[in-house]
Parts: structure tokens; C-alpha cells; sequence
């Protein structure tokens, strides 16, 4: 496990994680890109505890979303499978397996202050966080994205699934946008990938 792990998460939190892996009889699984999700957690029928990962995350955001599902699993085992998925009994135990690697040692200097917000009351996803996200996002292999944020209003974008929108105004923290299609209003995180349409 030690030769797979090490080339998908930073060499200083190589031995951490392995004990918490091993500590937790975790299933870890590294699995082709979803669109959709980084990771996930599931109690397998045979009462193993399955993770899988993404192998297309850079290896801060690969080590942050194996943190926040190995945390399902420790909220699982704690306070039992009635509490919330991403409630308080899981931001407590992402925090705490968390914050002992948020160090720079690990994470780049240019991570520490957004992930030292983030942490205060981490998300469901870091997605959700744009600031953490974007800053991730910089230590992607391809920087040739595209994101809502720096679209002018009115642009049409694609998302993966092949859905045109038009970019509508900004909502606090968010966009607006419309579907082509359907004329349905939708709200996007500013640090959504798409790809711009040129008219």
C-alpha cells in the first residue's frame, strides 16, 4: 500500500495515513475520474469499509478527500449510523483527524490560510469552499480550465454533462445562470469548470 499511497499524497503525510488506513481496517480503493465526486465511504455486506478516491486529484486535495471519508467512517463508528453525513459529529472528527496535518511540512505555504478557514467549519465538500477550491485548483496538473467566475454575463458555457447555460448575475457568493434548454435557473459556485461557447 505504501508504494501506491505515496504517489498520490504528499511524502510527509505518507506515514500518518497509512496508521490511520490501517487503524480504521480501511478498503482503500483509487479509482478513474468522477465528474461528480472526489470520494466516497461505504460499509461494504461483508462489513468492510470501503473508500475510494479519485486518481486524478493533485495530491493535496486527494489527501484532504481521503481525511474527509476515513472521517465518515470514525463518525460512523462513534455516534452511530442515525447522525447527519456531513453534521457536527462529523465536522468534529474531520477536524480532528485533519488539523494535525495542516502543517508546512505537508501542505505549500500559499494552502495554510484557506484550509486554516476551511477547517473552522469544514464543508461538505471543498468544493463548496471556493477559496480553498480555487487555491487547490493551482496545483492541478492542467491549468487550461475555464471557470464561471471569469466569464462576462450573458456568456453560454458548457458543463460536463453537455448542458448549455447563459451566465446570469451574482447572488452573494454565487451565479445565477439559465439553462438553455428547460429556461430553468440554476446556481453555480464561481469555481465551476465549463467550457466557454464562442459565438
Amino acid at each position: 500500500m505504501e508504494e501506491v499511497l505515496k504517489k498520490y499524497i504528499p511524502e510527509r503525510s505518507l506515514y500518518p495515513t497509512i496508521q490511520l488506513i490501517k487503524s480504521q481496517s480501511v478498503y482503500l480503493k483509487i479509482v478513474n475520474e468522477r465528474k461528480t465526486r472526489h470520494g466516497d465511504y461505504r460499509k461494504l455486506p461483508d462489513g468492510r469499509h470501503q473508500i475510494t478516491v479519485n486518481a486524478t486529484l493533485n495530491k493535496y486535495r486527494f489527501l484532504i478527500t481521503l481525511i474527509h471519508e476515513i472521517a465518515h467512517l470514525v463518525a460512523f463508528k462513534k455516534y452511530g449510523r442515525f447522525i447527519k453525513p456531513h453534521g457536527q459529529e462529523w465536522k468534529h472528527c474531520f477536524r480532528q483527524l485533519m488539523v494535525p496535518l495542516i502543517r508546512p511540512e505537508i501542505f505549500p505555504n500559499a494552502l495554510l490560510p484557506f484550509m486554516a478557514e476551511h477547517f473552522k467549519n469544514p464543508r461538505a465538500s471543498s468544493e463548496t469552499d471556493a477559496n480553498l477550491s480555487l487555491a487547490l485548483q493551482k496545483f492541478d496538473k492542467v491549468q487550461n480550465k475555464t471557470y464561471v467566475y471569469q466569464l462576462r454575463t450573458g456568456s453560454k458555457f458548457r458543463t460536463y454533462n453537455g448542458k448549455i447555460f447563459i451566465k446570469g448575475n451574482k447572488k452573494v457568493k454565487r451565479y445565477e445562470c439559465k439553462e438553455m434548454v428547460s429556461g430553468r435557473m440554476y446556481i453555480f459556485q464561481p469555481n465551476t469548470p465549463v467550457e466557454l461557447i464562442k459565438f
